[in-house]
């Protein structure tokens, strides 16, 4: 994983996106800057490694190894991302200390999480109502974050939430679609408004707009945060409240098949610890918050290779993206919306004095890269990405390259939305997984649902039973058109 920092003749760029960007000098091109050197330093996406400590020490890391080891409790969360963690920090805030939550993190310092390695974005212009109520759910909780996760005695978190409106554009021959989905979104509540492309060549003069037959633009409850420190908080707070992490790879789920009436469920996990002992947690309940590789681990439970509905797997795969990072000398810096093309290649200005955006694009079927490894495919950007962004946005033409890093997507196959929802055969088992890219946004409202469904036997603030597994079985997707 390349993680480093920009050239020091550059404007400074936000904290997030200084954790997670590699230094790159030499020359492809006369503008595109790409050979990295080989005396360049590769870290996590954290500041210091005194900062690295404490979150090792904070999560109990320690307990894995020595001391007490938390042999039972009520809920176990298996994954200790931005999902997880909102899952644990909801259950302790209702329940207090009067619930044991323990929460299985295989990588305290989160190197390779998705949720550290995400856009850090947040839009409400989305296809499908349950979508957009979770970016509304988490908008809100994001300007309210340094209260919401405050800790006594210790200094409130800081998100970095600022607002910034998506311009979603469609091309001549979708406007309809694009009016269908703009109507949807303002019934559900979301801030948004429709422009022609006249209009946003008048707002926006350096937007191409050949072939582009109208826009939507949202002007609340969208913008950018720093999803490290979202995740940060979100996890001291659910300590504060009495959670407790522990370092290990999830290697084993022991069952309980239906008895005299009583349904299956899942009675325990088996955790590797990193010294190479093997420790059991016994528990009453357990969450799926694996991200990307929720597949993986439940069909540690033989979820896909049972008998019955136990041959259904979750379709959650892990599926790799890029991010680069480019200086664009002339784009307006404050006026620019975080912009998705009608080809669904995006940029995002990082900070308000600067340059620097965030641009990439997702892969099609047939270009699906490895997933064996995080390195950083920059043929890519020069070919698929680039002359988009130039062809759009002229200015984009004289950009420089950079820095880049590669993350995982929790990509569900089915219909690109997440399974949020007990599953049907293991009664005392919730999943929370398959966001397909929108994890670290939704990670608050989807935290919420789960801690409901588990203390209340119901989704209650926001809906989600078309998310549950059900769907899966029936094959009907609840499909997400506006999939980044």
């Amino acid at each position: 994983m390349y993680h480093g920092i920009i050239s020091h003749g550059l404007v400074r760029p936000c904290t997030s996106l200084c954790r997670r960007i590699e230094l790159i000098s030499g020359h492809r091109s006369p503008r595109l800057l790409s050979a990295r050197p080989t005396s360049a330093k590769h870290s996590s996406p954290f500041t210091s490694s005194s900062e690295r400590k404490r979150i090792d020490k904070r999560d109990g890391a320690g307990q894995s190894e020595e001391g007490s080891w938390p042999e039972v409790c009520d809920v176990l969360v298996l994954g200790g991302g931005a999902v997880g963690s909102s899952v644990a920090y909801h259950l302790q805030q209702r329940a207090r200390r009067d619930l044991r939550v323990v929460v299985v993190e295989q990588d305290p310092a989160y190197t390779k999480a998705s949720t550290v390695l995400s856009l850090g974005g947040i839009r409400q212009q989305y296809t499908v109502k349950e979508n957009i109520q979770l970016s509304l759910y988490g908008a809100d909780f994001l300007r309210n974050a340094s209260s919401l996760l405050a800790v006594e005695g210790e200094e409130p978190p800081d998100v970095q939430f600022r607002p910034q409106g998506y311009l979603l554009l469609a091309a001549e021959d979708k406007v309809e679609l694009l009016r269908e989905n703009f109507r949807l979104q303002v019934e559900t509540g979301a801030k948004v408004q429709l422009f022609t492309a006249t209009q946003l060549k008048a707002k926006y003069p350096w937007l191409n707009v050949t072939g582009i037959g109208a826009g939507v633009e949202g002007f609340e409850n969208e913008g950018r945060f720093d999803p490290w420190a979202l995740l940060s908080g979100l996890r001291r707070k659910a300590t504060s409240l009495g959670a407790e992490y522990v370092r290990g790879n999830i290697c084993g789920l022991s069952k309980r098949d239906q008895v005299d009436g009583a349904p299956a469920a899942l009675t325990s996990a088996e955790i590797l610890l990193p010294c190479g002992a093997r420790r059991s947690i016994a528990f009453t309940r357990v969450v799926l918050a694996c991200g990307a590789w929720s597949g993986e681990v439940a069909a540690l439970a033989g979820i896909g290779a049972g008998e019955g509905v136990l041959a259904m797997p979750l379709h959650i795969y892990p599926r790799k993206r890029y991010v680069y990072i480019v200086h664009v000398p002339g784009l307006p810096g404050a006026n620019t919306p975080i912009f998705i093309d009608t080809s669904g290649t995006y940029f995002k200005r990082e900070g308000l004095n600067t340059h620097l955006y965030t641009v990439g694009k997702s892969h099609t079927e047939e270009q699906e890269p490895s997933i064996d490894d995080l390195e950083i495919d920059y043929d890519f950007f020069e070919n698929e990405v680039w002359p988009v962004l130039a062809n759009r946005v002229p200015v984009f033409e004289n950009l420089k390259l950079q820095g880049a890093w590669a993350g995982y997507y929790d990509y569900h196959t089915l219909d690109q939305n997440p399974i949020i929802g007990p599953h049907p055969v293991y009664a005392n088992m919730f999943i929370v997984t398959g966001f397909s890219g929108h994890g670290a946004q939704h990670a608050a409202g989807a935290g919420l649902a789960t801690s409901e469904y588990i203390l209340e036997g119901k989704f209650s603030t926001i809906d989600l039973n078309r998310f549950c597994f059900e769907r899966v079985l029936t094959g009907e997707a609840v499909r997400e058109k506006n999939v980044i």
